[in-house]
């Protein structure tokens, strides 16, 4: 994925419309790791799961996770670090990053998990199915969080 770093009115019509192509791709990527979860709770005979309105809300959570997390503006350019590197663990930037980073991890790998379960036509019990239903919401969380802060401060970055 490339970081572009112009304004998105400087944005070629072309290049607007693959990076809205990329973000559909990373929602409908979400919903689809939010399916399989849901699918995996629900062969565990979780009856919090058990309607379609249950799965299409897990489904949209793992839409707004991976629509905000995976994809953050871009550093802007007084606050990025330069050669040398600082000594430290980094800036409050790359924490957010990190943020985004563990909780795309954390819900791929509760998909994971989810799928292999199904496939493998495992017998889901509801505690592992609850435990990786929570890390895969956790996961969601993460991203969508560190999203709205990386968009709060490029906001608040571009406004002074």
């Amino acid at each position: 994925m490339i970081k572009r770093r112009d304004p998105w009115h400087t944005r070629s019509t072309i290049s607007r419309s693959a990076h809205v192509l990329e973000r559909t791709g990373l929602a409908l990527t979400g919903a689809a790791c939010g399916l399989f979860v849901a699918a995996h709770l629900g062969r565990a005979d979780i009856n919090l799961i058990g309607s379609g309105a249950a799965v299409l809300a897990v489904m949209v959570y793992g839409a707004a996770g991976f629509y905000l997390g995976i994809d953050l503006p871009p550093v802007p350019p007084d606050h990025r670090m330069h050669l040398p590197l600082r000594h430290g663990l980094g800036s409050r930037w790359d924490v957010v990053e990190l943020l985004s980073a563990a909780g795309t991890f954390v819900a791929a790998v509760a998909a994971v998990v989810s799928v292999s379960s199904i496939i493998l036509d495992e017998t889901a019990r509801p505690i592992a199915a609850l435990l990786i239903g929570f890390c895969w919401a956790a996961g969601a969380t993460m991203q969508m969080v560190a999203g709205i802060i990386a968009r709060m401060r490029a906001n608040a970055s571009n406004r002074s």
